[in-house]
């Protein structure tokens, strides 16, 4: 494989481990644990996976040498540092026996069902320690939920002697790796299972997981292009630029980016719901802001957009929870219909409050809302260009400003989308350790016997040798969710919340940074140099744990 020169000199960066992690190690236990709520729902469907302790890695001599293969999965969406997870699960695996094996499945959770796999040897990770990416073993999203799946998983299983199975994924992932922990334990099948947080959305996170896996690249990467583009805003002074950022489920991401660059505006959608603000006065904030800078002779500025703002709108949120079911129930009647068919049936399906929604909203955003799904049965947000759809209501606002005299000014807009831009960065030093800490303790609960077990890693604003490394029990994070029209057990998304730090400290700055140009511009993500500029968490970490 050719690498760059970066890659060549990353490929020799040594990843900062715990202390604990670091010589011979023992567990410490906590008290039982219980599901986040919903108790008595979780405890039924998982008996033998619920209620354990949370686990601790200490100094000590308490794990022995041990000998197990293991097999892993990149499921879902990439994000920085998945390489290393793999890195320092390998690492501590041979460490334990020279003779173990670590096996990886292709192409996600499809890849343990369809029985495709690759060993992982020492000379072909090589290539990938400190690179972004999942393209070691590929991802995918099929989603691990039938007993079919389970049992087909269990042959190669067998066959490879393969002594537990770790996924690498979100929250959907996550869930999926109880079930299926709960699955192989109920049978007796002695086959552990174990996962790892991942997500640059940043909405896997709880008291036990302090941020999820790739977070801190994909944030330091979009501040770095939101800089570029401020920079060049305060250069030409006529543009507005409208960026989406990405983060269907939580405004993380955007909350983040605010706080590194402070852009004129940024949009949270967990305050719009909790305000109940209409798109409307989404519109006005946005008119305003732009109409007081005209006045001081400031046509430019950059606003920032969380892809799943529209589902947080709280009337639009009402609409797409009756499509969802409407969808579940009777979308086999309506997907083969023309477009105007369709949309009459829609129609005259809905409730009168939902139906007046539908109506206003642009015929293409509508037939999204009605159509399109992913994997999970949930609206493709991102493919509605909010950032389009935004600026043009705010161009017409303005334009309606005008003709009463409240208005003079040039409103030129620029759009822009960073998603994909984020997601297989070379990580950062930050997430290079994490990930790495991540691999090793999930090997070592492997090798204490441990089961439906998440890996975590504590304590990651002091230096990484003071980070406290182990493990949390899946269904202490659970809920029931209505999914695809059904109650269903699933690890609860963490959103912004309103009386946090992060937020608290954006909101108290927020109307300055409108009114004046107040920009900051990262620059690139380090890898050498000063540990206060190479090392440092994101500021939602920060200001979070201090």
């Amino acid at each position: 494989m050719e690498k760059s020169a970066l890659q060549k000199a990353r490929a020799s960066y040594q990843p900062k481990l715990p202390k604990a992690l670091q010589g011979a190690v023992k567990i410490a236990e906590g008290a039982p644990t219980q599901s986040v709520d919903n108790q008595e729902d979780i405890k039924k469907l998982f008996p033998n996976t619920y209620g354990m302790p949370l686990i601790e890695f200490v100094q000590g001599n308490e794990i022995p040498a041990k000998a197990i293969n293991v097999g892993i999965i990149l499921s879902g969406g990439q994000a920085p540092g998945g390489h290393n997870v793999i890195s320092g699960l390998f690492d501590e695996v041979k460490k334990l026996n020279p003779n173990n094996r670590l096996y990886g499945f292709l192409m996600g959770p499809g890849g343990l069902v369809d029985h495709k796999y690759i060993e992982i040897t020492a000379d072909f990770l090589n290539d990938y320690r400190n690179t972004g990416g999942f393209d070691m073993i590929g991802s995918g999203r099929t989603k691990l939920e039938t007993t079919e799946q389970f049992e087909k998983g269990l042959e190669i299983i067998r066959k490879l002697d393969i002594n537990a199975i770790v996924i690498i994924g979100g929250d959907d992932s996550n869930t999926n790796a109880c079930v299926l922990a709960e699955y192989y334990a109920a049978k007796n099948y002695g086959v552990q299972v174990i996962g790892c947080p991942k997500t640059i959305d940043g909405d896997l996170k709880n008291d036990q997981i302090e941020t999820s896996f790739g977070f801190d690249t994909a944030t330091k990467t979009y501040s770095e292009l939101i800089g570029n583009i401020e920079r060049d805003c305060n250069s030409a002074r006529k543009y507005w630029h409208f960026v989406k950022l990405m983060g269907r489920s939580a405004s993380h991401i955007a909350l983040e980016c605010a706080l590194q660059t402070q852009p004129n505006i940024c949009i949270i959608s967990e305050e719009v719901e909790a305000k109940d603000l209409t798109l409307n006065n989404i519109i006005e904030n946005i008119a305003a802001a732009v109409a007081y800078r005209a006045e001081q002779g400031q046509n430019f500025g950059v606003v920032l957009i969380p892809e799943g703002l529209i589902e947080f709108v709280p009337a639009i949120g009402r609409l797409i929870q009756e499509l969802n079911d409407l969808l579940a129930a009777h979308g086999a009647d309506y997907k083969d219909l023309d477009k105007d068919a369709q949309r009459e049936y829609i129609m005259a399906h809905l409730s009168a409050e939902n139906k007046a929604t539908f109506e206003t909203l642009p015929e293409s955003v509508g037939r999204q809302l009605s159509l399109d799904r992913d994997p999970h049965g949930n609206v493709q947000v991102s493919l509605i260009e909010t950032e389009k759809l935004i600026s043009e209501m705010v161009d017409a606002k303005l334009a309606s400003w005008a003709k009463q005299g409240k208005y003079k000014g040039q409103f030129a807009p620029q759009h822009h989308f960073f998603g994909y831009e984020g997601r297989c960065a070379a990580p950062s030093n930050f997430d290079a350790d994490y990930c790495y800490a991540l691999g090793t303790s999930a090997a070592l609960l492997i090798a204490s016997g441990k089961t439906g077990y998440m890996a975590i890693v504590k304590n990651t604003t002091a230096n990484a040798e003071n980070w406290k490394a182990g493990g949390v029990p899946i269904t202490m994070m659970m809920n029931m969710e209505r999914r695809n029209g059904e109650m269903k057990p699933v690890i609860r998304k963490a959103l912004v919340e309103l009386d946090g730090k992060p937020f608290k400290t954006f909101a108290a700055q927020r109307d300055e940074w409108a009114k004046n140009t107040c920009y900051i511009y990262p620059g690139p993500i380090q890898y050498w140099g000063p540990s206060e500029v190479c090392d440092q968490p994101t500021k939602t970490l920060e200001l979070e744990q201090k």
